[in-house]
């Protein structure tokens, strides 16, 4: 690689590549190459929790309209606040605070692009040389490509199918040591369903106390649950251990696109500000990108204006479908639930490979059937489960059953001859 009288001074960054795909995207995007482009049947999105595209999942007109109103006042052109506009922060504390025995205030939320952009900034503020983090087995990939991209390592605690996907307290003992900063917990979960009970999430708590570690708490699906469990915030025990709480608009309003998070300190005892860790924060956002202004001007209209029937509607079509994938799943036998959802947008199942023929694994399996029946199932091994599929329910329930039913297909095409 030369120039005529000397070698160029740059090259890729090429650990990049290699992060990038473990992410769900990464894998999605090598699924979408497998489709055949001759199949003239709509592809079934069963991969991936973005149900925007679906009528039956449009968003509030009163998000339309708070956005609408803040674009044509012209008072939000400007650049914001890198810890974002005072009023949107004030409107999610006073969000969270309907769960919470304690209050937050608008210094404990930072908005982000997205919960991703919360998850990115949370990672390189607790990355230090030799530190490590706990995150959950299955869970969302995001997490380890942006550990591994901040160098710090990764460890792995089991979810226990038979319990629901409660967290294997023992194996997070088992697993900490003294340069573990953090454990994670995503509740509700991706990619599992699961919907943790206040017992539970007090377990958790408490164990992470023990460990002189703070809990992570992903709760982008908070309040999307449909089962007998409600949606109890890990906040609730931040006198316990301190918390940082990561959340958006994304999946509740069904508005991923508008890319609009929040990152929040649930630290009743000032833990977390004692540590430096909230100056970090502000430091980390004053070098990254901010959500957009117009966008964050709609947030308290947003928040504020929305009526519970929005809410129930949008988990009352999750549940009809959560229900339709149970029974459907019920007649594939290559496919087993551990446990059926009670929140979120997706289920895992277990892949029965000894019933199949020519079937190698979990992405083999989904390559192939994204190829021959343009149906995309997630394989699990981009959630750190192999050899299980992660399908989304989230889609209108009609198309959810054409899915299942081609899925099914599938499954009798390669069904091993006994």
């Amino acid at each position: 690689m030369e120039n005529g009288s000397k070698k160029w001074g740059f090259q890729a960054n090429k650990s990049l590549s290699t992060s990038s795909a473990v992410t769900v995207r990464g894998v999605l995007n090598v699924l979408q190459d497998n489709l055949n482009k001759e199949d003239t049947r709509q592809v079934m999105p069963l991969a991936h929790g973005d149900p925007s595209a679906f009528p039956c999942f449009r968003t509030t007109t009163v998000a339309d309209e708070a956005v609408v109103d803040a674009v044509r006042s012209a008072k939000y052109n400007h650049y914001a606040p890198t810890v974002g506009l005072l009023p949107a922060r004030r409107s999610v504390a006073d969000f969270l605070n309907r769960d919470l025995p304690y209050k937050l205030s608008p210094d404990d939320v930072f908005l982000t692009l997205g919960c991703t952009q919360a998850i990115e900034i949370t990672i390189t503020v607790l990355a230090r040389p030799g530190a490590n983090i706990l995150l959950p087995r299955p869970g969302f990939p995001y997490y380890e490509a942006r550990a591994a991209h901040s160098h710090l390592e990764a460890r792995h605690f089991d979810l226990i199918p038979e319990k629901g996907w409660e967290v294997d307290l023992d194996a997070v003992e088992a697993l900490a040591d003294e340069n573990t900063v953090a454990m994670v917990v995503i509740n509700p979960g991706n990619p599992c369903g699961s919907v943790y009970s206040y017992q539970h999430l007090q377990k958790i708590a408490e164990t992470a106390r023990k460990l002189g570690i703070m809990v992570i708490a992903d709760e982008v699906y908070g309040h999307l649950t449909f089962g007998n469990s409600p949606f109890v915030p890990m906040g609730v025990f931040g006198s316990i251990v301190p918390v940082l709480t990561l959340g958006s608009i994304s999946k509740r309003w069904i508005v991923p696109g508008w890319r609009i998070g929040w990152l929040v300190t649930s630290d009743p005892n000032g833990i977390l500000q004692e540590s430096g860790v909230v100056e970090s924060i502000k430091g980390c956002l004053n070098i990254s990108s901010d959500p957009v202004t117009f966008i964050q001007g709609a947030i308290p209209q947003i928040i504020d204006n929305t009526t519970e029937d929005f809410f129930t509607k949008i988990n009352n079509i999750l549940r009809e479908a959560a229900d339709i994938c149970y029974e459907k799943i019920q007649d594939i036998p290559c496919i087993t639930l551990p446990h059926k959802p009670e929140g979120s947008m997706f289920v895992m199942v277990k892949l029965n490979l000894s019933s199949l023929e020519g079937i190698g694994d979990d992405m083999d399996f989904c390559l192939k059937l994204a190829k021959e029946e343009s149906v995309m199932i997630l394989p699990g091994t981009a959630v750190g489960m192999k050899n299980f599929l992660r399908i989304t329910f989230a889609i209108e329930p009609s198309a959810l059953e054409v899915g299942l039913e081609r899925l099914k297909a599938f499954y009798e095409r390669h069904a091993k001859i006994q």
